[in-house]
C-alpha cells in the first residue's frame, strides 16, 4: 500500500451554472449488479447514493430482451439473491417475466425505489484529481461521488455486425436484444441470423408462425436437453415452509457446477463429456446429412454450451432451411451467399449477440489525466480481481474483465465483487481514505496468474471463435476456475495490493449538497 496525504478539498457547487448533488456512492445500471450494489450499501448503514439507469424500469438484460422464449438456463435458486430468496419459481429455470418480476420485487421489498434515477443515462464520468473526485454527467443533470460503480455488465449492447449492403435493406431488421413486437412475423419470409443462446430460443417460438425461416448459421453450437420442470405443489409447500430447504437447492446446484469446471478446464475432459450433447443430437436429428451439418468441429464449453429440448425439432420443420454459407450481400429484398444463391426475405433478426469485450461504457469513463476506459483497454480488457483497474481511482466495475462464467450463475460472481466493494468502502471509512487505486503492478501480477490458469483450458484451446476472445485474440471474459476461489479472493478488500490517498482536517470531502 503507498499513501499520499491530500489537503482538504471543496467540491465546486455548481458545474456549467449547473447544481450538483455530491454522493458517497454512484452506481450505473439497475440489472443484478445494481441493484444488489443497492442493498448492500443499505444493509452496510449508507444511505448517501444513487442508482442511475437509462431506462425506465430496472431489470437489465431481463428488461430488455423480450423476444419470444427469454429464459435462463441457470436454475433459477442459483441464479438470485442468495440473501432474496424467492420460493415462488414457477419451474427450474426462471422465464424473462419471471427474472424481471423478481427484480422489480427485489427493489420493492429492499427500500431501493427511492434511490433510483431512472431515465437519467450515463454520459460521461470524469475522475477530478484534485477533488478526488468523480465528476458525473447523465442525461438528466449532472451529480459527483467519493466511489463509482458500473454495473453495466456484458450483455447491454447488441452487436450489429457488419454485413455488406444491411442498410439498403427494405424490411424490417432488428436485434434479438430490441424485438420489435409491434411487427407481426405471421406468414413472413424471415433470415435468422446467427444460432446462439438467443436464437435456439426464439426460433422454436416463432417457426410455427413464420411462412419459410432462413436460418443462416456460420458455426453450429452444441445443444443438451434442457431439464426444465414445473415447481410441484409439494415442492412450494417445502420451499415456503421449511427453513433450509431452498439454501440446500441452491447450494447444491452451486457445488455441483464446480463439477463442470473442473471438466472444462481440461480439453480432453470435456471431449468425453461432449457425449451427451452429442447423443442429444443424435436422438433428435435421424438424417445423417443433416446431423453432419449441426455437429459443431470445437471442443464442448470452447463457445458457450446451449440447452434446449425445443431448438432440434424446430429447425427440421419443412418451412426452415439452414444456411451455412456466408453472406456476400443484401439487398433491398433479398440476402445473397457465397454459392451464388439469393433468397428473397421481408424480415431480417439478429441473433448475433452484444458487444462484451469492448464494452461502449469504456468509451464514457475517464480516469485520472482524462484517459478514457477504452484507451487503457487497447490492447485489451485488464483488471484486478475483475473490479478495478489502474489509472481510475475508486472505479469498482461489476462483471468486469474476466468475470464471465462458462459453469454456473453470474450472480455468484456479482455477489463476491459487491461483497469486495463492501469490503473497500470499509476500509476507505476506517482508514479515511479520499482515493484507492489499484497499483498497475499488482493488477499485471494478477492478470499473469490468470492467463497461466486459462492456458491449456477448453476456452483457450478448445479450437473455436467465441465472443470470449477479443479483437487481439486475448480471453478477456473468462473466470477459468471455480466460483469459490473468485469468492475467497475477493472476500476482502487488498488494501496493500493499492495506492492510496488520505484527507487531513476532514474524514470526508466537503460538498454542495443540492437535491438531484
Amino acid at each position: 500500500m503507498t499513501t499520499t496525504t491530500e489537503p482538504p478539498a471543496t467540491a465546486r457547487p455548481e458545474e456549467g451554472g449547473r447544481p450538483v448533488r455530491d454522493l458517497r456512492v454512484a452506481v450505473i445500471g439497475s440489472g443484478f449488479s445494481g441493484l444488489g450494489t443497492a442493498v448492500r450499501l443499505l444493509q452496510q448503514g449508507i444511505d448517501d447514493f444513487l442508482v442511475f439507469e437509462r431506462a425506465d424500469e430496472v431489470g437489465g438484460t431481463w428488461r430488455d430482451n423480450t423476444y419470444p422464449g427469454c429464459a435462463c438456463d441457470v436454475m433459477s435458486h442459483l441464479y438470485s439473491f442468495s440473501f432474496a430468496r424467492n420460493p415462488e419459481w414457477n419451474s427450474t429455470f426462471g422465464g424473462q417475466g419471471e427474472l424481471l418480476a423478481y427484480l422489480k420485487d427485489t427493489a420493492e421489498r429492499f427500500g431501493v425505489r427511492p434511490y433510483l434515477r431512472l431515465g437519467h443515462e450515463l454520459l460521461a464520468a470524469r475522475w477530478d484529481e484534485d477533488l478526488r473526485r468523480w465528476h458525473i454527467e447523465t442525461s438528466q443533470g449532472r451529480y459527483t461521488a467519493q466511489v463509482l460503480v458500473t454495473g453495466t455488465g456484458y450483455l447491454s449492447e447488441p452487436s450489429v455486425p457488419d454485413l455488406p449492403g444491411l442498410e439498403t435493406f427494405q424490411g424490417t431488421v432488428f436485434h434479438s436484444a430490441r424485438w420489435d413486437h409491434g411487427h407481426d412475423l405471421t406468414g413472413r419470409n424471415v433470415a435468422v441470423i446467427g444460432t446462439g443462446a438467443s436464437a435456439i430460443q426464439f426460433v422454436p417460438k416463432i417457426q410455427p408462425r413464420v411462412g419459410r425461416l432462413d436460418l443462416y448459421q456460420r458455426t453450429p453450437p452444441w445443444v443438451g436437453p434442457k431439464n426444465d420442470k414445473p415447481t410441484s405443489a409439494r415442492q412450494r409447500w417445502m420451499l415456503r415452509h421449511l427453513p433450509g430447504y431452498q439454501s440446500l437447492r441452491r447450494n447444491f446446484n452451486r457445488h455441483g457446477r464446480e463439477v463442470l469446471a473442473f471438466v472444462l478446464s481440461r480439453p480432453k475432459l470435456a471431449a468425453k463429456m461432449q457425449k451427451m450433447a452429442s447423443d442429444h443430437l443424435r436422438k433428435s436429428v435421424a438424417d445423417t446429412a443433416l446431423r453432419a451439418r449441426l455437429t459443431p468441429d470445437f471442443v464442448l464449453g470452447c463457445k458457450r454450451l446451449l440447452f434446449s429440448n425445443t431448438w432440434y425439432p424446430a429447425i427440421q420443420q419443412p418451412n426452415v432451411d439452414i444456411v451455412s454459407d456466408a453472406i456476400t450481400a443484401i439487398g433491398p429484398t433479398s440476402l445473397t451467399t457465397a454459392d451464388g444463391t439469393v433468397r428473397e426475405v421481408d424480415t431480417i433478426i439478429l441473433g448475433t449477440g452484444f458487444h462484451a469485450t469492448d464494452r461502449p461504457v469504456a468509451r464514457r469513463v475517464f480516469g485520472r489525466g482524462g484517459a478514457s476506459l477504452r484507451e487503457a483497454w487497447k490492447d485489451g480488457m485488464s483488471a484486478h480481481r475483475g473490479t478495478t483497474v489502474a489509472g481510475f481511482p475508486n472505479l469498482f466495475m461489476l462483471l468486469g474483465p474476466n468475470t464471465t462464467l462458462g459453469h454456473s450463475s453470474q450472480v455468484v460472481m456479482i455477489e463476491a465483487q459487491i461483497a469486495y466493494v463492501m469490503d473497500a468502502l470499509k476500509a476507505m471509512d476506517k482508514r479515511r481514505l479520499a482515493s484507492v487505486e489499484v497499483r498497475p503492478q499488482a493488477q499485471q501480477d494478477y492478470n499473469t496468474a490468470l492467463a497461466a490458469k486459462l492456458d491449456g483450458t477448453v476456452w483457450n484451446a478448445g479450437d473455436c471463435k467465441s465472443w470470449y476472445i477479443d479483437a487481439g485474440g486475448r480471453n478477456s471474459s473468462i473466470w477459468p476456475t471455480y466460483t469459490w476461489r473468485f469468492r475467497r479472493q475477493t472476500r476482502r478488500f487488498d488494501l496493500e495490493s493499492y495506492q492510496v490517498a488520505t484527507l487531513t482536517g476532514a474524514d470526508r470531502l466537503t460538498a454542495a449538497r443540492t437535491a438531484a
